[in-house]
């Protein structure tokens, strides 16, 4: 089940899409300040993670003209573990 449908199922669906929209927004804006988050070389090279809303945590990388997100990892989803993988 994706964070969208589990949403909607948990509350409804406007509150799911409204939340999936802040998602993609604070994805968005880390093309005007892309280097935040906390670095995580540990996992990977250059990965940095942010967390939004209490909830999420969205892990990327930031080259030199891109960034690119390489996860959303919900509650407490293993970030070791995804990686690892």
């Amino acid at each position: 089940m994706d964070l969208l449908e589990h949403i909607a199922l948990a509350a409804n669906p406007e509150i799911a899409v409204r939340y999936v929209d802040a998602i993609v927004d604070q994805c968005d804006s880390l093309s005007t300040f892309p280097r935040r988050g906390t670095r995580r070389d540990d996992l990977w090279p250059g990965l940095r993670v942010m967390g939004f809303r209490r909830r999420l945590s969205i892990a990327f990388v930031v080259e030199e003209k891109t960034v690119t997100v390489h996860g959303i990892f919900y509650g407490g989803r293993s970030l070791e573990t995804a990686f690892e993988e």
